[in-house]
């Protein structure tokens, strides 16, 4: 996946760098050191600048989105960090078919704001359906620049929902 996006933006990341973890039961603090970790080694080992609002964001959208697989899919998730060029995909599979819905915004509902706070923050979602279950990756901007990334191809958004939809 290419996420130069042309223009102005900055490849911070020559090679993929990534890091995979299955996770069975209540272990949503887990995967959220997982992304801490995964951070503190791009900017340690590698010389990748990290800001807060990366170190944040990243973990907020881990936390979302291993909590739905969690809730919503009998049995296992996989999580996957992925940094390539400027920005982090973050991947979740679980074995639910069944894609998310993104919601209208609605202040007054209680819970199910998830998807909602991860289309807000990321610059890229996609939801496609495996031969088992579902994987989704929301795409993080490792700069404090939005301009945008392109989403990975193939993929369906829920009920044509974009990211950029969500900022409007």
């Amino acid at each position: 996946m290419d996420h130069t996006g042309g223009g102005d933006q900055q490849v911070l990341v020559s090679s993929l760098l990534a890091v995979t973890a299955a996770f069975g039961g209540e272990e949503i603090a887990a995967a959220r050191d997982l992304a801490r970790t995964f951070l503190a080694d791009l900017q340690a080992v590698h010389g990748i600048p990290v800001t807060g609002r990366v170190m944040g964001t990243l973990q907020l959208v881990v936390s979302e989105l291993v909590t739905n697989a969690r809730k919503y899919a009998p049995g296992p998730c996989m999580l996957t960090l992925e940094a390539t060029g400027s920005a982090i995909d973050v991947t979740v599979w679980d074995s639910e078919p069944t894609l998310p819905i993104a919601q209208a915004a609605d202040p007054g509902r209680v819970g199910q704001h998830g998807l909602e706070i991860i289309l807000a923050v990321s610059e890229g979602f996609t939801a496609c359906r495996e031969p088992v279950g579902k994987r989704i990756t929301a795409t993080i901007a490792l700069t404090d620049d939005t301009a945008g990334s392109p989403p990975p191809a193939n993929c369906d958004r829920p009920h044509g929902a974009s990211a950029q939809d969500a900022r409007s």
